[in-house]
């Protein structure tokens, strides 16, 4: 979620994310809300790239839907039962001997496929994008790293673009799974921010010690 999204989502358009520090307080007078709206960014932005990834629509017709159901379920009795109609009806539905359901079936049917299909499209989402696929982060944001004597980079708005491998999706996903905060999720993507990006997989900048990732103006990550 982006900076402008916050603003609209919140009707704040004067509100300054630059005033956010880094553990996703504000340094002004501020509401839960505002700080909510910044804690979400890193844990929307992932939601959004495993939807922007479905490619595979859920089925519409009842024949698909009553068929989608059978297999998931492992038979016609249990969709009998869980739908409230006969055995021979679902089996009717799964010919495509009956094409057009009353419209309370209907929305039972829309309902219980849509339940069990989107968190198996996620699935797939997430394990391709941690064992083969990687994620994309694009962000503008204040960026630095601290490193010997000599060697620190004054931190300054950047705007990055970077393919991260399947190992730090994983990582991502494993937390944002497990319940993690927001400022724990930025550290993960600080980290692969900066072995990825900064010491580009281990070829430069061994010594690096910290990424600062702060101010964050936009942030989107993509499968």
């Amino acid at each position: 979620m982006g900076g402008d999204e916050v603003r609209e989502r919140f009707n704040a358009p004067e509100l300054n994310l630059a005033r956010h520090i880094e553990d996703g307080t504000v340094t002004d007078v501020d509401s839960g809300e505002w700080e909510r709206a910044t804690m979400s960014l890193f844990g929307d932005g992932l939601d959004a790239a495993v939807q922007k990834s479905f490619t595979r629509p859920a089925p519409k017709n009842a024949g698909a839907q009553m068929r989608y159901l059978v297999k998931q379920l492992k038979g016609t009795r249990p969709v009998a039962q869980m739908l409230r109609i006969s055995q021979r009806t679902v089996e009717r539905y799964v010919k495509d001997q009956i094409k057009k359901p009353r419209p309370d079936l209907a929305a039972r049917l829309e309902r219980e496929v849509k339940k069990r299909w989107q968190p198996q499209i996620r699935a797939k989402a997430r394990h391709k994008a941690a064992t083969t696929g990687g994620i994309v982060i694009d962000t503008r944001a204040r960026i630095g790293y601290t490193a010997p004597i000599g060697s620190t980079d004054q931190d300054r708005i950047r705007h990055l673009t970077v393919a991260l491998p399947p190992r730090y999706a994983a990582r991502l996903f494993e937390a944002q799974e497990q319940g993690a905060t927001d400022q724990r999720l930025k550290e993960l993507a600080a980290e692969a921010l900066k072995e990825v990006y900064f010491q580009d997989g281990g070829r430069r900048a061994g010594s690096l010690e910290e990424v600062r990732f702060t101010d964050i103006e936009h942030l989107e990550f993509d499968l």
